[in-house]
């Protein structure tokens, strides 16, 4: 290297010494890891929901950045900024999501001095808007989905659709996460999908514009993880295959993908690497496509940040992308090229989140009572025994990771993990995402963007054999319940008699008996069916039995009358209502109240007294975790009490909206 070329780059170099993280729970500990291995001091900012949070506890520092809603704390820049200040920090780090594709936050670190990790504000100004990105991407010769970006007229919209064709695909053109997308299938559909489309991205991102674009059937999303610097070097890291979603939000990832070839890696990392040096991009970033039946491909947008699944891509290509991130920040070289990139094994990362996807994956929030990942995978998570799930930020509670030689041997390790991992006191999605692994079309690498609605039925049935959940869940109650055990081994001297008990499990009530036996076991009688099982051991959180020959074990925690276990993978949750007041007869909405289905933030109210309603008719939109919910009325009839206003929080099982019913329909 030249003296003159060593001058030219020393010029270019920015360096720092602490970080202050923009964000929150597990990518601000994964930050931290990489900042501190390299020797930077870490600075964590915090709502006051988090205050007790692990990555407040973990940092060096911490500074306190909002009392009002703790999702809004997150995005003000005037407090990240001052907080930058207080500590001494000269970087920041965004993380992802909240403002870490915000330009004007790029723009404000800039003019604060601080060094942004990240993409110049121009740069994520020219790829956060979808319309304009697509524009760039056309010019540069980056291949795109057909569509319309233009006029917001609604007449305008409904006709350009029809111009398309449906299915028409509705997206906001700021922000992402699939929040103000809609799939249109027809064109009576159109007129409240826009609405509604436009209505999300207004209250996610503020601005409720959006493209149409041709709705590729039942595609593969394919994504290029690209690298530039600002000496002009740009290189890609390969693909992820993220097609497993639900709502448009992704579930499992993986890398590389099982539809991808390498000639086809090849050209849609050239395409990408192309596209970064048009815009003169710093920084690590995401291209994403949608990969059809033939092998074409389309540019969808570009997010400029790290992205959640980041950890399978650093698994095959043996690369920190945090520390990419950090060098290139501080204005060092991209200290590799394209060809040494070597791509090695197979990765896979499942989302694990607070949700209930037997019940169309309602958010979920509460108290982990007992939390424990598997040791043999990577897992990237902020959580602990008795942390509580706030309703305010995204669901995703852990990322786990599994690297194998082969895809199966990822595949099948991520599998056990999963059905090894203890999250007992809030619903989440695990038994759901081992399904997912487990079923024939994804092992066979055949999922598509359609996996989940084609599968759906199939993942989420009970499938793992043994004994009924519900009679095991209620024999554990039994022997614990009167707060010692009462289980003994051996013989009984006199059958007991038999216990008649009410459980609730998965929403349905379980009206069973169970008495112990003279040999010793338990007969369990639920309706036409009976069990006996023989109880070998029972110990303070696990029990030991037999069934049909099997010998089998649970891990429980019982928290008064309402019992958690881990059972054949599946995470079981019971509560035991045989001392407890009869509920009232209609709880479902028949009796005319609206009760909320979720914890959550009320976000538009759209009836009030008086007004004549029909069933189905939406009446309450609730957001929790991200995700909108709309409520809609139980009966035909008039509203008489509407108990929320917008703003508002709301408890699950609260009544928000009562209707005297019609007479028909009473």
């Amino acid at each position: 290297m030249t003296a003159t070329t060593t001058g030219a780059a020393s010029m270019k170099r920015t360096p720092f010494k602490k970080i202050l993280i923009a964000n929150r729970g597990e990518i601000a500990l994964r930050v931290m890891r990489t900042a501190r291995r390299m020797g930077y001091g870490v600075v964590a900012v915090y709502s006051t929901a988090d205050r007790d949070a692990r990555h407040v506890r973990e940092a060096d520092e911490a500074v306190h950045i909002g009392d009002n809603l703790p999702a809004q704390s997150y995005l003000r820049i005037d407090a990240i900024i001052e907080a930058a200040r207080r500590s001494g920090a000269d970087a920041v780090h965004p993380g992802y999501g909240f403002l870490a594709e915000n330009e004007d936050f790029a723009a404000a670190c800039r003019a604060a001095g601080l060094v942004f990790v990240g993409p110049s504000a121009e740069s994520i100004r020219a790829m956060g808007d979808k319309a304009g990105a697509k524009a760039i991407m056309m010019k540069a010769g980056v291949p795109c989905v057909p569509g319309f970006q233009g006029d917001q007229n609604e007449d305008v919209l409904a006709a350009e659709a029809g111009r398309i064709g449906f299915p028409v695909m509705i997206k906001a053109t700021a922000g992402g996460g699939g929040r103000g997308m809609r799939l249109v299938p027809d064109a009576a559909s159109f007129p409240d999908m826009l609405k509604r489309a436009q209505s999300e991205a207004q209250g996610a991102f503020g601005d409720p514009t959006v493209i149409l674009e041709r709705a590729i059937v039942e595609p593969r999303h394919i994504e290029i993880q690209v690298f530039g610097d600002r000496h002009g070097n740009a290189i890609h890291l390969g693909e992820r295959d993220c097609s497993v979603q639900r709502r448009h939000q992704k579930v499992i990832e993986e890398a590389p993908s099982p539809a991808v070839s390498p000639e086809l890696r090849a050209r849609m990392g050239e395409v990408a690497v192309k596209a970064v040096k048009a815009i003169g991009y710093e920084g690590a970033g995401t291209l994403e496509f949608l990969l059809d039946s033939s092998g074409a491909f389309y540019f969808m947008e570009m997010n400029t940040r790290l992205q959640v699944e980041h950890p399978v891509t650093e698994a095959i290509a043996g690369l920190d992308l945090v520390e990419l991130q950090l060098r290139i920040a501080a204005g060092e070289p991209l200290a590799i090229v394209q060809d040494d990139v070597k791509l090695v094994g197979h990765a896979i990362e499942v989302r694990l989140c607070a949700e209930d996807a037997g019940h169309d994956f309602m958010p979920q929030s509460g108290r982990m009572l007992r939390w424990e990942m598997p040791g043999n995978v990577r897992a990237e998570h902020a959580l602990e025994s008795g942390a509580d799930i706030p309703p305010f930020y995204d669901s995703m509670i852990a990322k786990l990771v599994a690297y194998g030689a082969t895809r199966d041997e990822a595949r099948l390790k991520l599998a056990h993990a999963l059905d090894r991992t203890l999250a007992f006191g809030v619903t989440t999605n695990q038994a759901f995402l081992a399904a997912c692994l487990r079923n024939p079309t994804f092992a066979a690498g055949g999922a598509t963007t359609a996996f989940i609605a084609q599968q759906g039925e199939a993942l989420r049935a009970q499938t793992a054999g043994g004994l009924d959940p519900s009679s095991l869940a209620a024999l554990v109650l039994y022997i614990t319940g009167r707060g010692a055990f009462e289980w003994r081994a051996g013989r009984a001297l006199t059958p007991s008699f038999p216990l008649p008990m009410r459980i609730e499990r998965d929403h349905k009530l379980h009206e069973i008996e169970i008495g112990r036996q003279r040999d010793g076991s338990y007969e369990i009688v639920e309706g036409a069916e009976r069990r006996s099982v023989s109880v070998d051991r029972v110990g303070a959180s696990e029990i030991a039995f037999r069934y049909e020959g099997l010998n089998s074990a649970a891990t429980f925690l019982r928290d008064g009358d309402r019992l958690y276990m881990l059972y054949n993978g599946a995470t079981v949750a019971a509560h035991d209502l045989t001392l407890a007041r009869p509920e009232p007869a209609d709880t479902a909405g028949g009796d005319g109240k609206l009760r909320a289905a979720m914890n959550g933030r009320v976000v538009a109210v759209f009836v009030q007294p008086g007004e004549q309603v029909s069933r189905g008719q939406p009446l309450v939109t609730l957001e929790a975790m991200k995700m909108e919910h709309v409520h809609a009325a139980p009966v035909a009839g008039v509203v008489s009490a509407v108990h929320v206003s917008e703003g508002e929080q709301a408890v699950m099982g609260r009544i928000v909206v009562e209707i005297e019913a019609a007479a028909d329909d009473a």
